[in-house]
């Protein structure tokens, strides 16, 4: 019996995952649910109670799994920029998925409705949160590797850069992800000066960031 529920359950959360990423938020129904699984709509009612509750469980399975893609993309890497690139490279395929998008924005509508209602934020959005203080973790050392002298503060910044391609690939103008996620780990690197900052002559006797 316990097998049989658990096997339910997982049918329901790759159900849930199907439709996130083929018709966004809208699409996950419990009507639809219930359709792509087979089951009543009562029986899904049984498993998760809740949008909400839902929403928690499929945060609890994916984002470690994710958070585990991140980490061996730079366990593969060879040197501390490499290891930087695979970071953003990673977290970018992850984020401009459209289950992993679809998913966030449930989670952010339920914040939102927390808020307004002056409750809390909900269990997702905890584990959201602290998810994204594992992957700041993550990259602490490397950074520290790198010379940064505060690598925290730094893992913030880089964080803000990836934030913002993650932004830019969801607006109707944005570049194709590919050419965005290069550009993205370009800065991450090297900064607005690119390669210039690896050139000082290149800057007519300045030193990045203002006059000699």
């Amino acid at each position: 019996m316990a097998e049989h529920r658990r096997m339910r359950r997982g049918a329901l959360l790759d159900a849930a995952r199907a439709l996130l990423a083929e018709g966004g938020v809208e699409a996950m129904t419990f009507p639809a649910l219930a359709r792509r699984t087979g089951l009543a709509r009562s029986s899904v009612y049984e498993y998760f109670p809740s949008r909400a509750a839902l929403v928690e469980e499929l945060c609890a399975v994916d984002l470690p799994l994710w958070a585990a893609e991140i980490e061996a993309a730079m366990t593969v890497a060879d040197d501390p920029r490499d290891k930087i690139a695979a970071y953003v490279g990673r977290q970018l395929a992850i984020a401009t998925d459209s289950h992993h998008r679809a998913l966030m924005a449930l989670a952010a509508g339920d914040r939102e409705a927390a808020a307004a209602a002056g409750l809390p934020p909900d269990a997702a959005w905890e584990r959201i949160r602290a998810a994204h203080a594992g992957l700041t973790d993550m990259v602490v050392a490397v950074l520290a590797d790198l010379g940064h002298s505060e690598p925290r503060v730094t893992a913030a910044l880089l964080q803000g850069v990836i934030d913002a391609a993650v932004r830019c690939a969801a607006a109707p103008s944005s570049p194709p992800v590919d050419r965005l996620t290069a550009d993205a780990v370009r800065f991450a690197l090297d900064g607005v000066a690119g390669p210039l900052l690896r050139q000082p002559d290149a800057l007519d006797g300045q030193q990045p960031g203002g006059p000699a």
